[in-house]
């Protein structure tokens, strides 16, 4: 994300990253190579990475996550569902290998953990009412109004409302995307911030409840409209295993197979063009 954001970041937030750096650990790659498993997280969040009814793992993190587990010689996934704020932690304390969740690529959180290079590319939307009755179409009023707006616990749209002068008290954290639909729909908040993926498969599911707003206005921070890179993510001494992804995932992104993934969970083709736009050193660094 932009430097302004990176100002935004509380001081507990940075207190407590230090704090869960300490315990991180290293995936070893030989030994998850010799075992033929490999441990991957997911947030259980559509369309980036998630569980089917079936128990099967799907989504643009998980279905490429599996073509590079098997380049590599991996045979078995064990995939784990958590919340998306537990990942890091997670990754830390030697939960899981990687996490396959399209993760945006930030400054604070390079700090905590390794990257892959991005994987994919994708802007931001808003949930609200069915019919809009707030009449909301950006991020940026709720600094203006009374109106509250919802975010994840744990998402990067918190950096982009603070960016935005959004007052803490306009601000309802929830613990996951499947809590959006009841929180728009009552009134608890009058919107919801999440990605333009996620808000359309929400708007899908609670028809009748809830709407993508319609000519949303992208989030401008330091005289740029704000867009995420996702990618892989590791415990920060994973090297060889993040090269390792990496090298595979720069040849997958040249195949048709990778093109067809992206579109079958609602990437466009500009999505898919913009996330060869940023390496995850330039996106590190801010």
């Amino acid at each position: 994300m932009k430097k302004a954001l990176q100002t935004c970041l509380t001081a507990a937030f940075t207190a407590g990253a230090l704090g869960l750096a300490a315990t991180a650990q290293a995936a070893d790659l030989a030994a998850i190579q010799k075992s033929g498993t490999i441990r991957i997280a997911v947030a259980n969040e559509i369309p980036y990475g998630y569980m089917d009814l079936s128990g099967q793992a799907k989504g643009a993190g998980p279905d490429v996550a599996a073509h590079i587990a098997k380049a590599l010689g991996i045979k078995n996934i064990q995939w784990t569902t958590t919340s998306f704020g537990s990942l890091i932690p997670g990754l830390q304390a030697d939960r899981y290998d990687m996490v396959a969740a399209e993760m945006a690529i930030l400054p604070q959180r390079c700090q905590q953990i390794a990257f892959s290079e991005p994987n994919s590319s994708y802007g931001e939307g808003l949930l609200v009412a069915e019919g809009n009755p707030k009449n909301i179409h950006d991020y940026a009023s709720f600094a203006k109004s009374s109106n509250k707006i919802a975010i994840m616990a744990g998402a990067d749209q918190l950096e982009m409302l603070q960016a935005l002068k959004v007052p803490a008290d306009r601000i309802v954290t929830i613990s996951s995307n499947a809590d959006a639909i009841s929180t728009v729909s009552t009134g608890r908040a009058d919107g919801y911030a999440a990605t333009s993926l996620t808000v359309g498969q929400l708007a899908d599911k609670g028809k009748g409840k809830v709407e993508a707003a319609q000519h949303f206005k992208d989030p401008v921070v330091d005289g740029q409209p704000v867009r995420s890179w996702g990618g892989f993510a590791f415990a920060k001494d994973s090297t060889a295993l993040r090269d390792a992804v990496n090298k595979e995932l720069a040849k997958f992104k040249k195949t048709d197979d990778w093109k067809k993934i992206m579109t079958q969970y609602g990437f466009s083709s500009e999505d898919a063009a913009k996330s060869f736009d940023r390496s995850t050193a330039q996106l590190c660094k801010g």
